[in-house]
């Protein structure tokens, strides 16, 4: 069953970024369906220096962030990866949490053809950029409706226990200063699908 509109548009983005583990990610492309369970997140919010919305400056690249929860937020990092995002909280409040990572449940065999060859099979979707090459998401999903038919969340049944959730600090971002310490990265523990 997809995620309810409430489930985005709660104001809480942190408590968000641990309630998306255990959950679903999915796309379907040309008829074909790949996804994954939500094994690691990290939570932005405009109020601190790692958001690209930080202090509420609003661009082009970041406005999707400013809409309802409920949508997709991607952009290219380093130039190469597109990175995929869902935007909470609601309608003028800029806040999203990254999707770093998912263990494939849904159309394994294309995404091992859209990764290509792979020495560690788990490097298919262990990362932010490995997941969305992986799923088939690029730019051109920026702004789409996570309850639609083309990418979306869904509740798998799975609860992830709080003592099976590690709170770290986030990846990549050193240039946010003290906010770089937030804890506020989370991933499921053992899981062998966490980026490294």
């Amino acid at each position: 069953m997809k995620l309810p509109a409430t489930f985005f548009e709660q104001k809480n983005v942190v408590k968000i970024a641990r309630e998306l583990l255990g959950k679903g990610l999915f796309t379907k492309i040309d008829g074909v369906v790949t996804g994954g369970m939500i094994v690691e997140t990290e939570a932005y919010s405009w109020k601190e220096k790692g958001c690209h919305a930080f202090g509420g400056r609003k661009t082009a690249r970041n406005e999707i962030m400013f809409s309802d929860g409920g949508y997709a937020y991607v952009y290219l990092c380093y130039g190469m990866h597109n990175l995929f995002n869902v935007v909470t909280n609601t309608k003028g409040t800029a806040e999203a949490v990254l999707i770093r990572a998912v263990e494939p449940v849904a159309g394994l065999e294309e995404m091992k053809a859209r990764r290509g060859e792979l020495k560690n099979p788990y490097h298919i979707t262990s990362g932010p950029g490995k997941l969305t090459r992986a799923l088939g998401i690029d730019r051109t999903f920026n702004g789409k409706y996570l309850r639609d038919t083309e990418v979306w969340i869904e509740d798998l049944g799975i609860i992830v226990k709080n003592k099976d959730i590690l709170a770290s600090k986030r990846i990549g971002i050193d240039y946010a200063g003290e906010d770089a310490n937030l804890p506020w990265r989370f991933t499921i523990k053992d899981n062998k699908w966490v980026s490294k």
